[in-house]
């Protein structure tokens, strides 16, 4: 569905990503693995066209069947049109509209006024918080409900791949926990997730296939489930 060759990023004098190659099949949850500074978001960002500095190779198939279509040089609201979606580290939803307005901003594209209903249904179904705080200005919710909102809104362009960055940060565990599982719920509905994550243990419980990043190089790959036994893994994220 998506892949990567060869990536660089360089932020001024920063090279951030350094060579990254990698796969995302359709269907599945592929997660990003590494500490601040690893190059996670700088690649997420990248394939989301809001990096401009990079070199390299990005290229999408949205249906199965048809060429695959380079990302280069596209612009953010190209890639939602071209069926891509970012719930951005730091939620960043806007905080002066009510969720609802929050909701609808993510379906800006779109002219389907019964899909858009449908979809923002379906929303409320995976987070029944935001239907009870369906008024309720998006600055006034709780770190939490914020996240919900960010996830629900990058679901109401439709998307074919969805990229999570960070959507754990600041969240107390049992909240994480219903992220981790609403992720899950998301991807048996059909749609293929790009995580990224510093919670290496929850994200490589819930990825089909996970990258590990190191000063923006892959330096080991795999299912998440072989990577949760990684020796070397363990060590490095999981406390040994």
């Amino acid at each position: 569905m998506l892949e990567i060759r060869n990536l660089h990023v360089r932020y001024g004098g920063i090279q951030a990503v350094q060579g990254v190659s990698l796969s995302i099949r359709r269907g599945s949850i592929v997660t990003l693995v590494g500490a601040n500074g690893a190059g996670k978001s700088s690649i997420i960002r990248s394939i989301a066209g809001l990096n401009k500095t990079i070199s390299g190779e990005i290229e999408f198939t949205r249906h199965e069947g048809e060429n695959p279509v380079s990302l280069m040089g596209l612009k953010p609201e190209d890639m939602v049109r071209r069926g891509i979606s970012l719930s951005p580290e730091g939620r960043r939803i806007l905080p002066h509209l009510t969720v609802e307005e929050n909701l609808r901003l993510g379906a800006y594209i779109r002219t389907d006024t019964d899909g858009i209903k449908a979809d923002m249904e379906r929303v409320y179904d995976l987070f029944p918080r935001l239907r009870e705080r369906l008024w309720q200005k998006g600055g006034t919710l709780s770190g939490g409900e914020q996240q919900m909102l960010a996830v629900g809104r990058a679901l109401m362009s439709r998307p074919d791949l969805i990229m999570l960055d960070e959507p754990s940060l600041g969240l107390a565990p049992l909240l994480v926990q219903e992220i981790f599982n609403i992720i899950r719920r998301i991807n048996e509905q059909g749609m293929t997730v790009l995580l990224v994550e510093q919670n290496a243990f929850a994200a490589l419980n819930v990825a089909h296939y996970a990258y590990i990043l190191e000063v923006g190089r892959v330096v080991l790959e795999g299912p998440g489930q072989t990577l949760l036994e990684d020796p070397k893994v363990k060590e490095a994220y999981l406390g040994g």
